[in-house]
């Protein structure tokens, strides 16, 4: 005999709407604390759920909390994954222009952040869908997704919406071949490359929106040919979008920065720098892997790097932080071969791994 809790699971494909909803609200909290409850009858309690998204508000937002909530789960990230209509509504929820004013945008967002965990949502990059035309003018889905994310910060597209976990969708995207190559190649629509309107967030409030571009920025620096174009100052330039997070109140010398960035320069006296450790570490990870090339270190060396990194060094006390610190100014004090006499080449410091934002998946309570 079914327990009250799966009776009310049951409710969640009642034809009444009142009763729908009073399910929905409250089983929210149970989608953590009792996940198996929704995995009864081949997961039929995910399936309905997966239709609530597009009923009346207060429902359709619900199921997509408890959705997010649930979709750590291998199975149930399956059949959302797989599942092309359920993605369209999810796009729905981001894109279209009667949503402006659409409550469970972020919750959508949330939702595909986590979805970015299996490899069927690759197909973002090849999906073509109608034109949301006050958000893009894309037929590409992730054309689309990029222009909701960067038009919509801090509720100027949806003032129900941010859209900052877009920022994880695209540092799962990015750990593929596939995925850094789009983030990497100038658009058609706008001639713009995706990845220069993500730098300009480094610095942002939002802690999970600069957590998800930092780990972004991070896994395209892996494509060692396009270094180049991530340093140029009239493409991505891409240094003093990595190096401002890093700097710190700490007054340098003028002979520190005389040589430095321009950006670098004339930072108030009460500059802080990031205040996430993870941050700070992916930060300078990526500042690492741009060091694979020549050029790419003699620039670093060029506008005077290693003083902020020191200073970092100095004022951050973390573990991970301080190690990065070591890879990098180890690469940038060395000896290049040929230099000196009997100068040793030392060994390449270990290279940091592709960012998965995040291991963990979002949860909502």
């Amino acid at each position: 005999m079914p327990t009250e809790l799966e009776e009310l699971v049951e409710f969640l494909h009642h034809g009444n709407t009142q009763i729908r909803q009073i399910a929905a609200e409250n089983l929210v909290g149970f989608s953590t604390a009792q996940p198996d409850l929704f995995k009864r009858h081949q997961l039929l309690p995910v399936r309905d759920l997966k239709l609530l998204v597009r009923d009346y508000t207060p429902i359709a937002k619900n199921a997509l909390t408890m959705l997010v909530n649930l979709s750590g789960d291998e199975e149930v990230l399956k059949i959302l994954a797989d599942d092309d209509t359920f993605l369209e509504d999810l796009l729905v929820k981001l894109t279209v222009a009667q949503n402006e004013k659409e409550p469970s945008s972020d919750e959508a967002a949330m939702l595909l952040a986590n979805l970015a965990k299996s490899e069927k949502l690759q197909r973002l990059f090849t999906l073509k869908r109608k034109v949301p035309k006050s958000v893009s003018t894309s037929e590409n889905a992730i054309d689309q997704i990029m222009d909701c994310f960067v038009k919509g910060a801090e509720g100027a597209l949806n003032k129900h919406a941010n859209y900052d976990y877009l920022s994880y969708l695209f540092a799962d995207l990015s750990q593929t071949e596939k995925g850094r190559a789009y983030f990497l190649e100038r658009q058609e629509y706008d001639g713009v490359v995706p990845i220069t309107k993500l730098t300009v967030f480094t610095e942002h409030k939002s802690t999970i929106r600069r957590k998800g571009v930092a780990s972004t920025i991070k896994n395209v620096a892996f494509e060692v040919d396009s270094h180049p174009m991530l340093f140029d100052e009239d493409a991505a330039n891409l240094l003093p979008y990595l190096l401002l997070p890093l700097a710190g109140p700490e007054e340098l010398s003028d002979e520190d920065t005389a040589d430095m960035l321009p950006d670098l320069q004339l930072l108030p006296p009460d500059k802080q720098r990031d205040d996430d450790n993870t941050i700070i570490t992916t930060h300078l990870e990526t500042l690492c892997l741009l060091t694979t090339t020549l050029e790419g270190r003699e620039l670093m060396r060029k506008v005077k790097v290693y003083p902020l990194i020191r200073e970092t060094h100095l004022h951050v006390e973390d573990e991970n932080v301080q190690e990065a610190c070591d890879r990098l100014v180890q690469v940038l004090m060395r000896d290049e071969a040929g230099e000196g006499e009997d100068a040793e080449q030392p060994e390449q410091p270990e290279q940091p791994q592709i960012a998965n934002e995040d291991d963990k998946v979002v949860e909502l309570f």
